[in-house]
């Protein structure tokens, strides 16, 4: 998709600093990197925290390397992608410099998130061990694959987790081989439990006055995540297996094909399976006692896809989600990333936002004097909490490695180098 075919900026929360986010005042020390630790950081900045992420002198962020694809600049959006709002200071913690100028940051902060091999941080003298004793009140998260016990020498990757931690067991075909998810969920469902846990621990912090540490691993996020095929498993015992785009207790609940592109049929009680049934119709078969209750549609799941898939095979996906969903039938078509966006914005949901980047004290991006060049945006995923009266922001775009290590140890006499 070309830059002409985003959809415009959805104009959703402030930008530019404008008024306080909801956590406004709330300093983050960010020594996480990737994904899980990086998302749960800027859904936080988006709210107002004042984020500083840490990183290795020279290569930073693992991330900032992972490409294609890149923007007009060559550098990473996946990169681009988690770490705007964020101030970047380059640190060199295997030296004691490094490590001083790192508890210098930790002593003004609220909140600590890493993500290292278990054991990293206390090696390196920060461990919550460590700091507990001096800093009473900070909030210490730790975000690993597979716990600080057993798991600690695992190595936390997404697509690893998936595959051991029974996910991808039930993702795929029947008769296919297991697949992983086209995103790395794990990592996501890992940054919001992250996130939920640092702000109960805040809450805690409130009314007390005592910090914790909060822990959230892949493996734990990912069982909670797994939810109805979890508690099957917790409560009666059932092994899940893959059934494609079917569910396991809900029948229709997949995608058909249709005469031109696949169409999601999510039919979730017996009123809805009438609608269908009179919008094909064919209402008849709201009245087979094959079909006319949900664990009779479940058992005889594949007579059903059959005769729904005769009649959904006669008309394109754009007519039948029009058509159903006025019928109160929850369908629509399988769409591309560029299409979801552009649903969302025609539905008014936050999509894209623009960022501005800082420019030149001459003014311009290009370094030019004359005013001619636009003023230079990073294009990003709009946050998605909509909060009516302290709305995320957008005040600073992703940063370059080490951008702000001078800005942030400004403070700190003798710090004038621009790494540690």
């Amino acid at each position: 998709m070309s830059s002409k075919d985003v959809p415009p900026d959805d104009g959703s929360g402030a930008v530019g600093g404008a008024g306080r986010g909801a956590l406004a005042g709330l300093r983050i020390a960010d020594f996480s990197r990737v994904l899980a630790g990086p998302y749960a950081t800027m859904l936080l900045a988006d709210l107002g925290a004042d984020v500083v992420k840490v990183e290795r002198p020279g290569t930073g962020d693992e991330t900032r390397e992972w490409r294609p694809p890149a923007d007009e600049n060559g550098t990473s959006t996946y990169f681009l992608g988690v770490n705007r709002n964020k101030r970047s200071v380059a640190l060199d913690l295997t030296n004691e410099t490094g490590r001083e100028r790192a508890r210098a940051l930790i002593a003004e902060s609220d909140v600590l998130v890493e993500n290292f091999r278990p054991g990293t941080m206390d090696r390196l003298g920060l461990g919550y061990a460590d700091l507990r004793a001096r800093h009473p009140r900070l909030v210490y998260c730790s975000v690993s694959g597979f716990g600080a016990d057993g798991g600690a020498a695992i190595p936390g990757y997404d697509l690893l987790v998936q595959a051991v931690g029974g996910l991808m067991s039930v993702t795929g075909e029947a008769d296919g081989e297991p697949v992983k998810t086209g995103v790395a969920l794990v990592d996501v469902i890992t940054g919001l439990h992250a996130t939920l846990g640092i702000m109960a621990a805040l809450r805690h912090r409130d009314a007390t006055g005592e910090g914790q540490r909060v822990e959230v691993s892949l493996l734990g996020s990912l069982l909670s995540a797994m939810v109805n095929q979890a508690s099957g498993y917790a409560l009666a015992g059932v092994v899940p297996g893959r059934l494609g785009n079917a569910h396991p207790s809900i029948a229709p609940y997949e995608t058909f094909p249709t005469a031109d592109r696949p169409l999601a049929l999510a039919v979730g009680n017996d009123g809805q399976f009438v609608a269908l049934a009179a919008v094909l119709g064919c209402p008849g078969l709201a009245d087979d006692d094959r079909f006319r209750t949900n664990p009779g549609r479940v058992a005889h799941r594949a007579e059903l896809r059959k005769l729904l898939g005769e009649r959904l095979l006669t008309a394109g996906a754009d007519h039948w989600s029009a058509t159903l969903l006025a019928a109160g039938v929850p369908a629509g078509p399988v769409n591309t990333l560029d299409e979801a966006f552009a649903f969302a914005h025609r539905l008014g949901l936050p999509g894209i936002v623009s960022v501005p980047v800082p420019v030149p004290v001459d003014g311009s991006a290009d370094g030019s004097t004359d005013g001619s060049a636009p003023a230079p945006v990073s294009r990003q995923v709009a946050h998605p909490i909509a909060l009516s009266e302290s709305p995320a922001q957008y005040r600073l775009p992703p940063p370059g490695l080490g951008e702000h290590t001078a800005e942030v140890f400004r403070r700190t006499a003798g710090d004038t180098p621009e790494t540690a």
